[in-house]
């Protein structure tokens, strides 16, 4: 089980990530757009006054049922512990144990 600190960390990134998500791509959009150097530094100067843990790449993908962030499996959401254990016990629907 992962620190409680972590997972309630990663909770507030993506409440950040949804509240400044339009706000971060109408900036970026306007910097695509933008031609002065002026004008990008200006825009760049308000995207670095975003919270940090507002971006989409901070956030960390966790296993849902343990919080563990490391060896995670994307497909199932789950991390590799919890996978194999899950998948022995026939709950993941087709998955099955290879064997050469």
């Amino acid at each position: 089980m992962a620190k409680k600190n972590m997972i309630q960390r990663e909770l507030k990134r993506e409440k950040l990530k949804k509240k400044y998500s339009l706000k971060r791509l109408a900036i970026k959009d306007q910097l695509k757009k933008a031609i002065s150097f002026s004008d990008k530094m200006e825009l760049r100067q308000r995207l670095q006054e975003m919270p940090r843990n507002s971006a989409a790449v901070r956030g960390r993908n966790r296993c849902w049922l343990t919080g563990r962030s490391r060896g995670y499996y994307r497909d199932f959401g789950l991390s590799r512990h919890v996978f194999r254990e899950m998948s022995h016990e026939c709950l993941l629907p087709g998955v099955t144990k290879s064997s050469w």
